[in-house]
């Protein structure tokens, strides 16, 4: 059994088309496809639950003190005219 996974657009008629490649041409295949709606991206935490992550977080670093390199200078370019 071979998996293949990708994304595709549901067209403005609510129809998904697929063309799915098989590997074999003229070929009788037996298929099975699952439709699973991709992530919409999680919902922004609400207040409480912002606050509870920021003090839970905030002071953790337990590794080597950061510390910013120094910087070099700026590169002069020519102006836009």
């Amino acid at each position: 059994m071979t998996s293949i996974e990708f994304k595709a657009r549901v067209g403005a008629d609510g129809v998904l088309a697929l063309k799915v490649p098989v590997g074999l041409a003229e070929a009788d295949r037996e298929v099975c496809v699952t439709v699973r709606l991709a992530d919409q991206g999680a919902a922004p935490p609400d207040h409480d639950s912002w606050k509870r992550f920021v003090d839970e977080t905030a002071g953790a670093w337990a590794g080597e003190p950061l510390t910013r390199p120094p910087q070099r200078e700026f590169e002069v370019r020519e102006k836009w005219e």
